[in-house]
């Protein structure tokens, strides 16, 4: 399971916790300008946006996780499973295999409104990468500089909802999502008013009471509204240290701790990375498990008008400064 966030100040920022029980080795993945993306059902596409994320490269194919474009597009791939329904193929339309979706989007799209009417063709097929790598079930957050919007691939067809707290978990579908904050409305940053009963007085015994009900369990569900309230409250100067800090504050609220979430055997679900990407700049941030420290890969110190693929190994053993 996973959450996906935007956040804004001076610069926009996009990125995810990455949550799951193993890793596939995956890396910090840049695709230059020249790189061929050979697709399964549609034409290639050789020359293209340069892209920054998170991918498992296999057959020299970036499978990307989540990523940024040079034009300041990000697109995040998150878990939705009994709920992703993936389609035969369709004339008339580009149908494009769930792995292929990011690539598709970021080699061509630099604004959500670019994004919307490529929609309108797409038909997500329901195909494996390989026999080793099945399709995944997933939907999708896409965010510009603006806005941003969720992209779901159900029974009922492709659903496309404007996205307007930037907010991405996992299940139910987007739409249950946004209604159950309906039953969070209370909440607040600020001390609780009495409304239970004039005859009665509270003590207010703590700081953060106006936030009592809060969900702090690690159901999709819940991440949705604790990651929605703590980001919609975030304040930061608009410093690139001070708003790297707080995204990565935010992510930390709704992370996963080994242990907490057991999937059988000896496997525990947890936060295996965390990314904040500046749209602005093409920096793509990242934490892992094991090392708290901020780790950061600028695309634009690449030449970007390469045809391979570079790739920077995550840096996964903790980073400790012995001050004395």
């Amino acid at each position: 399971m996973c959450t996906a966030i935007t956040y804004n100040t001076k610069d926009h920022y996009f990125g995810r916790n990455f949550d799951l029980e193993y890793s596939y080795n995956e890396t910090i993945t840049i695709t230059p300008r020249n790189y061929p993306f050979k697709f399964r059902k549609v034409k290639d596409i050789n020359n293209h946006y340069a892209i920054i994320g998170m991918a498992y490269v296999t057959n020299d194919y970036p499978l990307y996780y989540d990523a940024i474009n040079e034009k300041g597009l990000g697109m995040a791939g998150l878990n939705f499973p009994t709920n992703a329904d993936y389609k035969e193929e369709q004339k008339d339309k580009d149908n494009i295999a769930s792995f292929e979706f990011i690539p598709w989007i970021l080699s061509q799209c630099a604004t959500i409104d670019e994004v919307k009417a490529l929609l309108t063709k797409i038909n997500i097929i329901n195909i494996n990468f390989s026999e080793q790598l099945p399709a995944s079930p997933l939907h999708w957050i896409i965010a510009d500089k603006e806005k941003s919007i969720t992209v779901e691939s159900v029974k009922e067809g492709l659903k496309i909802y404007d996205n307007p707290v930037g907010v991405l978990t996992n299940n139910p579908t987007f739409d249950l999502q946004m209604f159950n904050l309906n039953n969070y409305q209370n909440l607040s940053i600020e001390k609780p008013i009495n409304n239970f009963s004039k005859k009665l007085n509270f003590d207010i015994y703590s700081r953060g009471m106006g936030a009592l009900g809060l969900p702090g369990d690690l159901s999709s569900a819940s991440r949705f509204v604790k990651a929605t309230f703590t980001k919609m409250n975030s304040l930061s100067n608009d410093s690139e240290s001070a708003s790297i800090s707080q995204f990565f504050h935010i992510l930390s609220s709704v992370e996963q701790q080994r242990g907490c979430v057991h999937m059988g055997e000896n496997q525990y679900e947890i936060t295996i990375y965390s990314s904040c990407c500046n749209m602005d700049k093409g920096i793509y941030y990242y934490t892992t498990y094991e090392n708290n420290q901020i780790t950061a890969i600028e695309m634009n110190k690449e030449d970007l008008n390469n045809s391979k693929l570079i790739n920077y190994e995550l840096i996964k053993d903790q980073q400790i400064f012995i001050q004395n």
